[in-house]
């Protein structure tokens, strides 16, 4: 377990593509959003399941939620982090 700051956010940093798969994991736990997701970024769940290592998969999965704050938002609070850290994330895929 890792030690909590005083703001109650995770001390550690995870890595970038952990930061993604955990807020992938929040996107797909909701079938409507999960749809968004494809939808607006082309990918099917073929693609999608394929691409989890895949720098630009992950990217774009990051980029869906920072084209729409209120998710970005609720998907950061969801994971225990920030939304700035979800941005910086993208930025080092």
């Amino acid at each position: 377990m890792r030690p909590d700051r005083p703001n109650g956010k995770q001390d550690s940093v995870p890595e970038a593509g952990t930061l993604t798969l955990l807020a992938l994991g929040w996107v797909l736990s909701d079938a409507s959003r999960g749809e968004r997701l494809l939808a607006l970024t082309g990918l099917d769940a073929d693609a999608l399941r394929a691409g989890l290592d895949d720098p630009a998969i992950l990217r774009a999965v990051l980029a869906f939620l920072a084209d729409h704050e209120p998710d970005l938002i609720a998907c950061a609070e969801a994971i225990d982090t920030t939304p700035a850290a979800l941005i910086a994330a993208q930025e080092r895929l």
